[in-house]
């Protein structure tokens, strides 16, 4: 009788220790990469313009004690820059953007090899886009913020004896606001006014169709897992009778680090 409750005992405390574990475990990751981008703004001009792109991400997803450890949390950062031109060849404009996103994720393993995962999302966008040949209103600033959806598949597999892992993720907002000008409204006209009711522009899927994709595949040499990716950003808008989209597409490679959080103090 008290082996079987010292047995019981031990397999709890066994079992609350893998899960502290689990929750201390932590993945970052740093992906660079260049593309192409191609960028609309009726603001500045209504002509497409498009060039090569500059893009950084960072990525850390952290196991959480919510839900029996079934929830985990993910920061996503990135950033790009590129200079573009129109087609005709008569103007150039430089695109800066910024996103910042913090997710929650609820874990379905399928099975031994597959999972699936699905949360919502909070979405911080800015930036600018600066028309190199305009004299009057050449600059477009970039905000906006949404709340949306995020779903992940993860596929492990290996290949002679080597673990590999296949992901696929999407981030669709379904809801937010974003700062705009009205058309042909200059910003000094904005900086004197009071009246900000008008540029602060409620959007959702009707005005701002858009959608982050990221497909990575993690690839082990020796001691270091090797991270390719692709990125397809898709961001458009039509808000106080002005169109704007910026439609990217980035091959990325870099590192990831897996670890396990330590407390110091114990």
């Amino acid at each position: 009788m008290h082996l079987l409750v010292f047995l019981c005992l031990y397999l709890s405390v066994q079992a609350q220790e893998d899960t502290i574990k689990a929750n201390r475990y932590v993945m970052r990751s740093t992906l660079y990469g260049v593309g192409h981008i191609n960028i609309l703004d009726t603001y500045l001009s209504p002509m497409e313009y498009t060039g090569l792109e500059a893009r950084v991400l960072r990525e850390s997803m952290r196991r959480t004690q919510i839900m029996d450890g079934r929830v985990s949390t993910q920061t996503l950062f990135q950033a790009n820059f590129s200079i573009t031109e129109n087609k005709a060849g008569t103007g150039s404009e430089m695109v800066f953007h910024a996103n910042w996103n913090y997710a929650w994720h609820y874990q379905f393993p399928i099975s031994d090899k597959l999972k699936l995962m699905v949360g919502p999302l909070v979405d911080i966008n800015g930036g600018f886009v600066y028309n190199l040949r305009n004299s009057n209103n050449p600059i477009q600033a970039k905000a906006y913020i949404n709340l949306g959806a995020s779903g992940i598949a993860i596929y492990n597999f290996t290949i002679k004896n080597h673990p590999f892992k296949l992901r696929y993720q999407a981030n669709v907002p379904l809801g937010g606001i974003m700062f705009s000008p009205e058309y042909g409204q200059p910003y000094y006209e904005m900086s004197l006014s009071h009246d900000w009711g008008k540029n602060i522009c409620f959007t959702s899927l009707h005005n701002q169709p858009a959608i982050r994709q990221f497909i990575t595949l993690d690839c082990p040499i020796k001691s270091t897992t090797i991270r390719i990716g692709y990125v397809c950003d898709i961001q458009q808008a039509k808000v106080n009778d002005l169109k704007s989209h910026a439609w990217s597409h980035a091959f990325m490679i870099g590192f990831v680090k897996h670890f396990q959080l330590v407390n110091p103090y114990k």
